[in-house]
Parts: C-alpha cells; structure tokens; sequence
C-alpha cells in the first residue's frame, strides 16, 4: 500500500508524533492506521499526544548569537526536573541556533531543520517528549539584528551556556569597537532584566496601557478635591513619574544609579569610539502569562479516601 502524505497527517494528527516517524509506522504496518499507532506506542513515540494537554510553564529560556544577529526562545516543559536535564538543555540550545536563520516566527522555527540535526524542530520536541515523558513546547520566539553593531544577550538564573530563567537581548548600532558594545549592551540587557520597562521609549508605549494610566491618575487627583487645573497638573506630574519609570530609555541606569539609561549609552560612546543608537530590546521570562495549575493536596486525599 503507497504511503500518502495524507496517511501520514492522519497518523500524526491522532498521535502527535513525527513526520518521518509517522511515515516509518506506516510503513512497517503496511499502510494500517491502527497497526501503526501500536507501533509507535512499542517504540514510546505516541506519548506525545496524551501530554499534550498538560500545562508546561516551566523550562528554559535560550539564547544565541552570530555576528550582529542573536535569537532567543522559550522552551516549556511540566517540571523544573527537566530544565535540569542535559538532552532538554541541548535541545533547547539546538533551536536558539535554529531560529538564528529566521525572524523569530515561531512556526517556521518548528518546521525548520533543527541545528546539528536532520529532522525538524518540532518532530525533535515530539520525539523528546516521548522519551522524556513530559509535555514540552516552544512558546515564544524573537531575532533581532543590527546591520553595524551587536545584538547583546543576557541569561539571568543562568542553568548554563546560553540558558537561564529570563532573557533579554539588546541591540546597538554602531561603527565601534565590538567588545566595548557588547559589555555596554550586556549592561543595559541586565538592566531590562531587573527592571522589566514597558517600551523603549515614550512612543513606543501602548496607547492603551497609556490611557489606563491616565485615568486612574485623573480619578485619584479628582478625589483631593482641588480645582481642576490643579487636577490636571496633578495628573500630568504623575504621568511623567510614570513614563520615567516605565519607559526604558528614561529609566535610572541600575548599573550606576545617576544618569538614564540613554545617558549611560551616550557616556558609553567615548569608549566605544563612535557614536552609539539604541534599536530596541526583547525580554523574555519563563513562563509569564501562562495559567499554571495549582493543585490542592488536601482535596486530592480527601477525594481519594471519599471524603
């Protein structure tokens, strides 16, 4: 029987397991559907499906570079146990290399040609998930890169090369000296990583976010009582409090505690050699805005002993 391509989706689809392994069940099963999930349940491939469902807000967060381009993932497991485990950590290195040749889409990441491999980024996940025994999933995805200059990266909680709970990557252009680039730009990504800003700059800030702010500062000046024009300039010094404090470019450089962040880059010119432009950053933290499970013991043994 001829091996379809639509056979081997169907196959997929129902077990969640990889293209080639799909395709080699088949095979050995003679085109039988059933035949083939058995084959691949014997050979620990079908877990994945039966996971799939399992909340992953752990893992890791990798990063990677090459020359005045870097990448940044978020990898998710169910437990930190396997954060702490050598293949996941790999993996999780082999797809920041990966997304390396991209723009950061998640979806063309998982179908590219993991690095150092033969197989796809997503049917290596797959084929971990199986031999691992956990829920995994690349989340998030972003590249960044600079025509003169550096994308500088920083892990913090760091569980290795390149791997941590958080990261940030920070791009700076520049004609410069790279290494004098690379220690400033690793200055600022530690800052974005203690301080989490909203935007690079006031422009950049949500409108919507913005809006929210104003208006709870306009219903507490409204409740002093004073004239309105008062109010307003209430409201207005708050705003700028706000945007100082959210927006990364006016924020107090953590690393010296006196000038902003855009001083700090300016200061850093004259050992740079040239001068230096701010072209933005990502922040990535492991596992933020995912809806974690919280299980109650007590009502587990409760309902187990009929309670």
């Amino acid at each position: 029987m001829a091996i379809t391509a639509s056979l081997v989706k169907e196959l997929r689809d129902k077990t969640g397991a990889g293209m080639m392994d799909c395709k080699n069940a088949l095979t050995e099963a003679g085109g039988d559907i059933e035949a083939a999930i058995d084959w691949l349940r014997t050979k620990g491939i079908a877990k994945a499906e039966k996971k799939s469902d399992r909340v992953a807000a752990e893992g890791l967060i990798g990063v990677a570079s090459e020359g005045s381009k870097s990448a940044i993932v978020e990898l998710n497991s169910e437990t930190d146990f396997v954060a702490r485990n050598d293949q996941f950590q790999q993996m999780v290195r082999d797809v920041a290399t990966t997304a390396l040749a991209g723009d950061g889409a998640v979806e063309a990441i998982a179908a590219a040609t993991i690095s150092g491999g033969d197989v796809s980024v997503a049917d290596t996940i797959t084929k971990a998930i199986g031999t691992i025994g956990e829920n995994m999933n690349l989340r998030r995805a972003a590249v960044m890169e600079v025509s003169n200059g550096v994308v500088a990266t920083y892990v913090h909680n760091a569980a290795g090369d390149g791997l941590g709970k958080l990261g940030v990557l920070v791009a700076l252009e520049s004609t410069g000296d790279t290494d004098a680039l690379i220690a400033i730009g690793k200055q600022v990504a530690m800052h974005v990583a203690a301080t989490n800003p909203v935007a690079a700059t006031k422009d950049e800030m949500p409108a919507d976010v913005v809006a929210r702010e104003r208006a709870i500062y306009v219903e507490q000046a409204a409740e002093s009582g004073k004239p309105e024009n008062i109010v307003e300039k209430m409201v207005e010094g708050r705003m700028r409090k706000y945007f100082q404090e959210s927006v990364l470019l006016s924020q107090t450089f953590v690393i010296d505690g006196e000038n902003t962040v855009e001083q700090a880059i300016k200061n850093a010119e004259a050992g740079v050699g040239a001068p230096i432009t701010f072209k933005g950053f990502t922040r990535l933290a492991l596992g933020e805005g995912v809806e974690k499970k919280e299980d109650d013991f007590a009502a587990e043994v409760a309902a187990m002993s009929g309670n």
